[in-house]
C-alpha cells in the first residue's frame, strides 16, 4: 500500500497540490458563481458568472464560517452572497437594510429611516440598452436612497403580494436583501433576515456570461463588466 501511495503520489502531485490550493483560494478569498435566476435583472442575468471577493468583509478559515479577522462590514447597496438558511443555497442580493435602520416598503416604493427613495423612470432609449429580452412587460426605474443609487424592474401585472411590509428595525447582526426584479425575487421578504455570519462575500463584476436561452452563446458584452 505505501509503494502504490508513493506512485501516486509522485506521479499526481503537483495536480493535488493546484486542486487544494484552488478550493482554499475560492473557500476563502475569492470565487466566481454561476447565477440561475433573474432576481437580481437587471444588474445580473441568468447565465453571468460574478466574481465574489470573499476578502471584502473578513477572513474566514477555509470550510468553514468561522472569521479570524474582521475589518468591514456590508453596506447598503452591496451586492453580497449569502447562504440561504432555509436550503443553504447560495444566494446573491443586494443588502437594503443594515443593523440599526429602519427599512419600509409601500407598493414597491422603500423607505428607509423615514426617507423615501426616489423613482426616475428610464426612458426608451435607455431601456432599449438594457439585456432584457421581455422589456416591454416591465417597468424600470432608477431607485436612489440615502446616496445610494441602482436599475430595479417591476412587472407590469404583478399582484403585489410582496411588495409592501411595515417598517422593520433591523436589529444587531442582521441584513435585510432585496432583489433588483423586485416582483421576481425570493430575498428577506420570504425567507427572513440574513445573519452577519451567513455572508460570504461582495460581488465585484461579471467575468463572463451565456445565454441560457440560445444554447449557451456567449453575452461578449458582457464580459469583464463591474456591477452596479
Amino acid at each position: 500500500v505505501t509503494e502504490r501511495f508513493n506512485k501516486f503520489w509522485s506521479e499526481w502531485r503537483s495536480f493535488v497540490v493546484f486542486v487544494v490550493v484552488m478550493l482554499v483560494f475560492r473557500s476563502a478569498i475569492a470565487d466566481w458563481n454561476q447565477v440561475p435566476s433573474g432576481s437580481m435583472k437587471p444588474s445580473i442575468l441568468p447565465g453571468d458568472r460574478i466574481v465574489v471577493d470573499k476578502l471584502a468583509y473578513d477572513l474566514a478559515v477555509p470550510f468553514t464560517w468561522v472569521r479570524i479577522f474582521r475589518w468591514g462590514e456590508p453596506n447598503r447597496g452591496d451586492v453580497v452572497t449569502f447562504d440561504n438558511p432555509q436550503d443553504e443555497r447560495l444566494f446573491v442580493k443586494r443588502v437594503i437594510g443594515v443593523p440599526g435602520d429602519v427599512v419600509e416598503l409601500r407598493r414597491n416604493r422603500l423607505f428607509i429611516n423615514g426617507d423615501k427613495a426616489s423613482y426616475e423612470p428610464l426612458g426608451p432609449d435607455e431601456i432599449a440598452k438594457l439585456p432584457i429580452p421581455d422589456a416591454s412587460a416591465h417597468r424600470f426605474f432608477r431607485e436612489t436612497v440615502l446616496g445610494d443609487s441602482r436599475v430595479i424592474m417591476v412587472n407590469r401585472r404583478a399582484t403585489g403580494t410582496y411588495s409592501t411590509f411595515p417598517p422593520q428595525e433591523i436589529p444587531a447582526g442582521y441584513y435585510l436583501m432585496l432583489g433588483d426584479n423586485r416582483d421576481n425575487s425570493s430575498d428577506s421578504r420570504r425567507i427572513g433576515l440574513i445573519t452577519r455570519d451567513r455572508i460570504m462575500g461582495r460581488a465585484h463584476a461579471v467575468a463572463f456570461s451565456v445565454d441560457l436561452d440560445k444554447y449557451y452563446l456567449p453575452r461578449l458584452a458582457r464580459f469583464f463588466t463591474d456591477l452596479p
